[in-house]
């Protein structure tokens, strides 16, 4: 169920929306709440205080989360509510199939392109370890997605970063199995920070290699942690 806090988050969001605001703009709000981890695995998305939290009618809202499960974020359970979707390891095994695809594809894209713009991961890699030394391992997650999705944009073309918000939507669902560690996340900076200087120098190949295994370390760790949760 929607917590106290969650809803406060979502009243904040309420100026975001225009007047009439759009199904598609309330879907938009609510997957990157769930990407930050606002709306964790399993919770029910509760029409009732959404709606009200961010001041759009009921019908609006439904379709809203129509389009959250048409993108696998989202499950319709009869008689009982939408709920966050909760994630199996062959979920994780295919997305992160998907992710090496659209990935590694970008940075093979950004090495034709005559210029590439690195502010965004260098951003991403500054707000991480900021949120590193601060022991925010939550906040380090939601940089690491930040970096990911700044890599996918890196082949400057909207449908590739439109499939790589809902792919990393997705993955934000895994998160709740490493429980925000420093274990799981503090190795995967150090990643980051090598991927970005093979970036600035134009070492595009060896930034790619650096990720695809990054991506099958990543994987591998989250099957483990789902299979220790199951056991």
């Amino acid at each position: 169920m929607s917590t106290p806090a969650a809803e406060e988050t979502l009243a904040r969001d309420r100026p975001l929306l225009e007047r009439s605001g759009t199904a598609e703009r309330v879907a938009e709000i609510l997957r990157q709440r769930i990407t930050e981890g606002v709306f964790p695995p399993g919770s029910r998305l509760s029409e009732p205080s959404i709606s009200a939290a961010l001041g759009v009618s009921r019908n609006t809202l439904r379709e809203s989360f129509q389009l959250l499960a048409h993108e696998r974020l989202a499950v319709h359970e009869l008689n009982r509510g939408v709920f966050v979707r909760e994630l199996t390891a062959q979920d994780i095994s295919d997305l992160y199939v998907m992710r090496r695809v659209t990935e590694c594809g970008a940075l093979r894209r950004a090495a034709e392109l005559s210029t590439v713009d690195l502010s965004a991961i260098e951003a991403a890699v500054r707000e991480g370890r900021a949120a590193a030394d601060e022991g925010d391992w939550q906040a380090v997650g939601t940089a690491s997605i930040a970096f990911h999705q700044a890599v996918g944009d890196l082949a400057d073309s909207e449908r590739v970063s439109t499939t790589m918000r809902q792919v990393l939507a997705e993955t934000r669902l895994f998160f709740v199995l490493a429980e925000n560690t420093r274990a799981f996340f503090e190795p995967f900076l150090e990643r980051h920070e090598r991927i970005l200087r093979d970036l600035e120098r134009g070492r595009f190949g060896p930034a790619e290699t650096a990720l695809e295994q990054y991506l099958r370390d990543a994987e591998k760790q989250l099957l483990a942690a789902y299979g220790r949760r199951d056991s």
